[in-house]
């Protein structure tokens, strides 16, 4: 959403983006099925046992979005999404990337991995990175590896010289958030939801930049094939924080998964 490895969102948060939550939006590149991608689409890799199914994932502690390509696990996709609520959009009014904390909270507490020596950007890295390197003396700074990146279907060989190539996006973004909800909470739970693995992926940056603050009825990730995957893991957030999505947006939820 501004240090390496978080949300993006206009082109001055690039320099700053990378902690996560800018407040502006980005251009954005038409995608397919009526919403917006950031690049052009693209085929996600076939799993390679890493990357995990967010069926079996409900808690964001098994690395990776696997693609949904069954009968039966659309349906059970389906099953999650229509149980979302909705509303309209709140105002943006009083929305700052501290409301949720600094990036990236180790002290959080009541999400998976926190109090454990390492930033929420490490954690994420170790979880979804493959060919994992540390900086010397630490089991936690990861260095370099290589992620397939759900979104774009790319395989991408990151070091943290070049950090911005990957960013850490916030599934449902923390602006979204906001607006539909999360103005009303306490700071404490919008420093979970900021720093809850089931709502953080590391990405393309690019293809993170693009969709700013964007939900599933205005962006989805460019590969096709990780569209479903991605609007349960949406799904997922919404119901665990109990926030609402647009109707627009749970409309396009459904459609990802042959509703």
């Amino acid at each position: 959403m501004r240090r390496p490895l978080a949300r993006t969102g206009l082109a001055v948060c690039a320099a700053v983006a990378l902690v996560a939550g800018c407040k502006g939006g980005v251009d954005k590149v038409d995608g397919a099925d009526g919403a917006k991608g950031g690049a052009a689409s693209g085929r996600a890799p076939a799993s390679d046992g890493h990357a995990v199914s967010p069926l079996k994932n409900p808690d964001g502690t098994k690395p990776g979005l696997a693609p949904l390509t069954s009968d039966a696990d659309r349906a059970a996709a389906r099953k999650i999404i229509a149980t979302v609520t909705t509303k309209g959009r709140g105002p943006k009014t009083g929305y700052d990337r501290d409301e949720f904390g600094y990036a990236w909270m180790d002290s959080v507490d009541g999400v998976p991995y926190a109090h454990n020596g390492c930033d929420t950007r490490n954690d994420l890295l170790k979880r979804d990175g493959q060919k994992v390197a540390f900086r010397k003396g630490s089991d936690c700074v990861v260095t370099s590896m290589t992620l397939a990146d759900p979104y774009t279907g790319r395989t991408i060989q990151w070091t943290k010289a070049h950090a911005t190539t990957v960013q850490i996006d916030h599934v449902m973004p923390l602006s979204y958030d906001w607006q539909m909800g999360a103005a009303h909470w306490t700071k404490e739970k919008r420093e979970q939801i900021a720093n809850d693995p089931l709502n953080l992926i590391p990405v393309d940056g690019p293809a993170n930049g693009a969709k700013s603050d964007s939900g599933p009825a205005t962006w989805l990730p460019p590969s096709k094939d990780i569209r479903c995957a991605y609007s349960v893991r949406f799904a997922q957030v919404s119901l665990k924080y109990k926030l609402p999505v647009t109707t627009a947006d749970k409309q396009m939820m459904l459609k990802q998964c042959g509703g």
